[in-house]
């Protein structure tokens, strides 16, 4: 059996600006599942570090939950990162579905998710992983990197 340890955060934050102006509303998310994302190392089609396990919408944006694959250099490399407080950014990969432009960017209203990614700086500054699981431990044992966001 393969070594994991579980992250969870907010892959992308509702009605705010990311660096480049877009605005994602709710439910641009509702038709994601977890099973059809992919979970990458710093958006590299390539490297694959782990699976998501469940994602839903709630007031302050897109929730996940999923597990780093801790057999894969990548996924450790991965967890001593986050774990260290190096790193803790999640960034969204997708194809725009319907969106209406606004000054400095587009407001989103739907959207194709094709991956989230572990990454060094992410678009949306807010998004991050906020708790992750030890690599020993078991799965409800969590370690808290950042408060979770207020809607």
């Amino acid at each position: 059996m393969s070594r994991t340890a579980n992250i969870e955060g907010y892959a992308a934050l509702f009605n705010r600006p990311d660096l480049g102006g877009d605005i994602i509303r709710s439910g641009a998310f509702a038709h994601a599942q977890a099973r059809d994302i992919r979970l990458l190392w710093q958006h590299d089609t390539r490297t694959p570090i782990g699976r998501w396990l469940h994602l839903h919408e709630d007031r302050t944006g897109l929730f996940v939950h999923g597990e780093l694959l801790l057999d894969s250099p990548h996924g450790r490399e991965a967890h001593t990162l986050l774990t260290g407080r190096a790193l803790n950014g999640l960034s969204i990969g997708f194809n725009t579905r319907v969106a209406r432009r606004h000054k400095g960017g587009r407001t989103i209203l739907k959207l194709d998710l094709w991956e989230i990614s572990i990454v060094t700086f992410p678009m949306m500054p807010g998004a991050r992983i906020t708790r992750i699981g030890s690599a020993q431990g078991p799965a409800e044992k969590f370690r808290t990197l950042t408060r979770q966001h207020a809607a």
